[in-house]
């Protein structure tokens, strides 16, 4: 029996192909075509497929301890990993976390803390913005289809306004003009708990958050005694260039919520914040059986061991440029007139596809996506319109692939059609 048949149909599958091995930047499908990941597991892989040093850790730790739930008893992978992470976010003062399963429940735990904290319930979340696909993190994404379509009412008190950044066509005054009204139409600003915010959006389009916005936003959250929280589960461990997104924009948050590329590609997650908000809440309020699991703090603290290395920013700063460059001299060459913009920041890029007569149109992700499969090139869509081209393979690629997979795109890009839609 074909084992697809007991897979739920609710999921989609971007590509149709079933892998068996991965190494780096480089996978292979189980009829052994070779491809070159441009996907990374959707932003898990920041340092590649299997790699060595977090290999290691993973099999020495599952020879000793392979799972322990921390609300039980204590283990040491999880006291060690936790006073480095609170080392390696920048934020002022005493810092204290939790460990979860994955980055929607970090969402959930932060949004259980600000409640607690705070005595209100309120949360102001952005258009285009994506914190997971649990029940109550999913009110949080600024789309509704596919997450919220057919689910009825949601956990209340969510509003949404716009997301301004240099990557769109939104403005400061925008987003606060947008938000002061939501003080005069739609709710009290004392209900207000907490705003939630990706320094750079994932699935929006790699639309990095305007950095005056974000100062003004903090100063709001002081002004109104509202929590700042960064989701930084798929722009944080590098994925920038810097280890976490947040600094490009000049700000300290409350809490930071990870995950993704946290443990090189084992389920974790992680709520950090200063003490004074993870602190004195209410005993046995947070925790899990699988949170923090040994083997996956492993993973972490080997994640982290790779950080501490000069290596891996020299390889990511020689992919912010060369992305920089090959996409600049695309656009002089004029490949094709569907080459709009580079969005993000750093090593978080996106390609966006915009035709000046035809704007945004589906069918032209779909036939890239389609033709790089066959090319041995996997790519991810992204943005409101799937117009935006995520670039995440490792920050580790070697530069001879990243350019091998940048010229199969470049041939792709040049060879789109003119006729709409695109067969």
């Amino acid at each position: 029996m074909d084992s697809l048949y007991n897979v739920t149909d609710a999921f989609t599958m971007v590509h149709p192909v079933t892998l068996s091995k991965g190494k780096n930047a480089h996978v292979w499908d189980t009829n052994g075509k070779h491809y070159i990941d441009f996907v990374g597991g959707i932003g898990v892989l920041n340092f590649g497929h299997c790699h060595p040093h977090i290999v290691d850790a993973i099999i020495d730790q599952s020879q000793n301890l392979i799972h322990y739930a921390y609300n039980a008893a204590g283990h040491l992978p999880y006291q060690k990993l936790m006073p480095r992470l609170c080392d390696l976010v920048p934020i002022a003062g005493k810092l204290a976390g939790m460990l979860t399963n994955c980055g929607a429940e970090a969402t959930e735990n932060a949004i259980k803390i600000a409640r607690m904290k705070t005595g209100r319930v309120g949360v102001i979340a952005f258009d285009g913005g994506f914190h997971g696909r649990t029940l109550a993190a999913v009110n949080l994404n600024g789309k509704v289809a596919p997450y919220k379509r057919g689910l009825g009412p949601l956990a209340g008190s969510v509003y949404h306004i716009p997301f301004p950044s240099p990557d769109n066509n939104i403005s400061d005054q925008q987003a606060i003009d947008t938000l002061l009204r939501l003080f005069e139409v739609e709710t009290d600003i004392g209900n207000i708990g907490a705003i939630i915010a990706e320094p750079v959006q994932g699935e929006g389009g790699f639309q990095l958050m305007s950095s005056k916005f974000a100062q003004y936003l903090r100063k709001f959250c002081d002004d109104h005694g509202i929590l700042l929280i960064m989701d930084e589960i798929q722009s944080g461990f590098g994925r920038t260039g810097t280890p976490f997104a947040f600094s490009h924009l000049g700000i300290e948050p409350d809490m930071v919520l990870l995950g993704k590329s946290i443990a090189g590609g084992l389920p974790l997650g992680a709520v950090i914040g200063k003490g004074t908000v993870m602190n004195d809440l209410p005993k046995g309020s947070l925790g899990g059986t699988y949170s923090g699991n040994p083997v996956a703090c492993a993973a972490a603290n080997a994640t982290l061991d790779i950080m501490a290395e000069n290596a891996v920013w020299d390889f990511a700063k020689h992919y912010q440029q060369t992305i920089e460059k090959t996409i600049a001299q695309w656009q002089q060459e004029g490949i094709t007139p569907w080459l709009y913009s580079l969005t993000g920041i750093g090593a978080m890029r996106g390609i966006e596809l915009r035709h000046p007569s035809h704007g945004t149109h589906p069918s032209v992700m779909a036939y890239i996506l389609a033709e790089a499969r066959k090319q041995g090139l996997l790519l991810m869509p992204s943005g409101k319109y799937r117009h935006i081209i995520r670039l995440l393979p490792p920050l580790t690629i070697e530069p001879e692939t990243l350019q091998e997979g940048l010229d199969i795109l470049k041939g792709i890009l040049a060879s789109i059609p003119n006729e709409l839609p695109i067969q």
